[in-house]
């Protein structure tokens, strides 16, 4: 892979405020991959990269690929027993992170040094379908997966982007997630590098940080920068708009994207491209992707296929159709090669060459895609099946909701009702009897949230996906603490009983 970055690729360090042509770049690389080389990383091996240092770990990702190597991106935020789980589970050979495991030969996170040398390390010859990237998917319903990805499939996706997005606009690219997925990893960062262009390294923004966020796409003249919806929530409050008008498109993905949060995002920007994007790890990152001005920035909305086909699946029986409103399934060059030690999950997630991606799709006769919600999110309420992100949406589309997340609560009569929890706009003061009667007023009857509950802020991951079983069990404890405190009072007080 090195050996495909052009000649115009570079890499610079915003915090450090160092940048790095691609010379200086491969030889970094040569040097780290002796040191791998020196920890017995060998062809078909896996490399664990487990830290935050955004640098380091590309100069990591592409010298094992010069091996050989399989890497496995990992959260930086693991705990100790999580790190030392994903070394056993994934049979890591190395392991670079500041925090070193004793079961796995460890080393500390890539350091670049300024050199005059050149790369020396020529690129091994591995098969184009041999595993090269092992990424961890979301695990916010269930226990995470390993999804391997092969070389093939990871060129496919990224010539893919670079074909849809073009490459002049990744000419300047501004990175503010972190690397340990396929968001961020591969449509963020590699996409770019590959296409030639320099990438800004600035992962992770505090609150601080996005407060200047307009003023450093300025500074750098910044053409492109993929986001997550969570990003912007702090961002449009807290930033100042670019002036410089270079900034060419915006990428938002990773979790649903609201109408009005699209509209200012493309409002902030000056009016330039916001694309509304959905992809999936298995998948290499991107699916599809679509402009809000080109469709009245409808919720959901993600147009047609950057490469591949999309189908919908009406029911468990029924034959994959090329419209209507199911399950989606897609067929892409970039799709994974199973997942990692998984034969059973493998063969339930493919349905004869199509991956099943559990999401709830509309898909028009022009094959423009409109994603509903996921199956697993599905409120089931006396047969009567409610999408969890319609609520979301719902909610977020009043006035004093900042954010908001609907779940399911079991109940004995319709088996399931709708409950939720929201976060108040700054300033705010949320009525919640009213909240509910407003929502009556806009949703069918079985639609209307039962019970809701405010929070401060919704539990999520680092991708910015809200942790909706997080936010249920947030929501029991609110509800414990309420009924606890009515017991008290009511023992307090014997002669109001």
């Amino acid at each position: 892979m090195l050996d495909l970055l052009p000649a115009s690729t570079q890499l610079a360090d915003v915090r450090r405020g160092i940048t790095i042509d691609r010379r200086k770049f491969a030889a970094a690389c040569s040097v780290r991959c002796e040191e791998l080389r020196g920890a017995s990383l060998g062809e078909g091996d896996r490399l664990g990269i487990c830290h935050r240092d955004s640098l380091a770990l590309l100069i990591d990702l592409f010298s094992a690929w010069q091996i050989g190597a399989a890497v496995v991106p990992l959260s930086a935020s693991l705990l100790s027993n999580e790190r030392k789980r994903a070394a056993d589970r994934f049979a890591l050979s190395v392991w670079v992170s500041d925090q070193p495991l004793p079961s796995v030969k460890s080393l500390a996170p890539a350091e670049y040094r300024s050199s005059t040398g050149t790369s020396t390390i020529s690129a091994a010859r591995t098969n184009l379908d041999s595993p090269c990237l092992i990424l961890s998917t979301s695990g916010t319903t269930a226990e995470p997966k390993g999804v391997v990805l092969t070389r093939r499939a990871l060129m496919a996706r990224i010539a893919l982007n670079i074909e849809w997005i073009n490459a002049d606009v990744l000419q300047r690219t501004l990175v503010t997630l972190p690397l340990h997925f396929g968001h961020g990893l591969i449509g963020n960062a590699l996409t770019p590098l590959l296409a030639g262009g320099t990438l800004y390294l600035w992962t992770e923004p505090a609150l601080e940080g996005l407060a200047t966020l307009g003023a450093l796409l300025d500074e750098h003249e910044i053409t492109f920068l993929s986001s997550v919806p969570s990003m912007w929530r702090v961002a449009l409050r807290v930033s100042k708009r670019p002036l410089r008008n270079s900034l060419r498109r915006i990428h938002v993905g990773s979790e649903p994207l609201p109408s009005d949060l699209w509209r200012a995002i493309a409002n902030w920007a000056g009016e330039r491209q916001v694309f509304n994007m959905y992809g999936i790890s298995e998948a290499a990152n991107w699916i599809c992707g679509e402009d809000g001005a080109s469709c009245d920035f409808v919720l959901g909305t993600v147009g047609r296929p950057w490469g591949g086909s999309v189908r919908i699946k009406q029911d468990e029986r029924g034959e994959l159709t090329e419209s209507g409103r199911g399950e989606i399934l897609v067929s892409t060059p970039g799709l994974m090669a199973c997942y990692w030690q998984d034969k059973e999950g493998t063969a339930a997630a493919l349905d004869g060459g199509w991956f099943r991606t559990g999401d709830i799709g509309e898909l028009d006769s022009n094959g423009r895609l409109r994603v509903v919600g996921r199956i697993k999110h599905q409120i089931n309420r006396g047969g009567i099946k409610i999408s969890a992100e319609e609520i979301d949406a719902l909610l977020r589309s009043h006035p004093d909701v900042e954010d908001a997340c609907a779940f399911a609560l079991p109940d004995p009569i319709a088996g399931e009702v709708v409950a939720a929890v929201v976060v108040a706009k700054q300033s705010a003061d949320i009525d919640l009897s009213e909240l509910v009667r407003w929502c009556s007023e806009r949703v069918r009857a079985e639609a209307v949230p039962h019970k809701i509950a405010t929070v401060d802020k919704l539990p999520r991951t680092e991708r910015g996906k809200v942790r909706r079983d997080a936010v249920k069990d947030l929501f029991l404890s609110i509800q414990r603490a309420k009924h606890d405190e009515q017991m008290e009072a009511r023992a307090a007080n014997p002669s109001r009983n």
